[in-house]
């Protein structure tokens, strides 16, 4: 009797620890998607944004102004930048994710790859509903990537970096990186618009949202995580 209960005992173990390992597997996999999903939707939104003309997000002002500069397109443009700021998380030490790493290669290359498919407009009544798509699968993108939870983008990750050596808020160092960022942006010739000023009111709710939408069930107990410390403090920029 002793000896089957111990059998049974063990049998069952076996399929806790078979079903743990299932969800575990489905749980990495659904992240994943969610991470390159969002990468590729964030690129090709950032897109929409410089097809609208109508104004850019902040990095979308310096990359454009740079691309104009430079003659690259602005896909590769955000590669560059991304590249050089996570240089700048070595003094900052900063420690970067897989997330992180997918962030600085991904955007640019769908960015590029969704501006050679979309036609080139000039009518306002086709600029204004890309602008408006664009902030809004902007949101989406962005609560789908930082939700996967594999590390903030470069950018988010040199605010986060200045805020815990400076001693400063997060809203500070966001606030006068993204200033500097549209101010050089502007003066190298990237558009700045009611496009700017829309995403600048909007983006925070819309992500928020959507962080909520696409949350991951945690590995320790089934509950969702949505916004612990991480995606709070880079919820606006991959």
């Amino acid at each position: 009797m002793h000896q089957a209960t111990t059998t049974t005992g063990g049998h069952v173990l076996s399929e806790q620890r078979h079903l743990i390992r299932r969800l575990t597997h489905g749980r990495l996999i659904r992240r994943l998607t969610q991470l390159y999903v969002g990468l590729a939707l964030y690129g090709a939104s950032s897109a929409l944004l410089v097809e609208a003309g109508l104004g850019l997000e902040p990095w979308g002002v310096l990359h454009q102004g740079l691309a104009e500069r430079t003659g690259l397109t602005i896909g590769v443009v955000s590669i560059l930048v991304g590249a050089a700021v996570l240089l700048l998380w070595i003094p900052l030490r900063q420690r970067p994710g897989l997330g992180t790493v997918s962030n600085v290669f991904v955007i640019g290359i769908t960015m590029d790859g969704t501006l050679a498919l979309v036609p080139e407009t000039h009518s306002l009544a086709v600029r204004i509903p890309l602008l408006l798509a664009g902030i809004l699968l902007n949101g989406v993108a962005t609560g789908l990537y930082i939700a996967a939870r594999f590390g903030p983008g470069p950018r988010d990750g040199l605010m986060t970096g200045l805020h815990r050596r400076t001693g400063r808020s997060i809203r500070l160092m966001r606030t006068a990186v993204e200033i500097a960022v549209v101010v050089t942006g502007f003066a190298l010739g990237g558009t700045v618009g009611v496009g700017t000023v829309l995403y600048a009111l909007s983006i925070g709710p819309l992500a928020q949202l959507f962080l909520r939408v696409f949350a991951v069930p945690s590995a320790s107990d089934g509950s969702t995580v949505v916004a612990t410390g991480q995606p709070r403090r880079a919820i606006l920029r991959p």
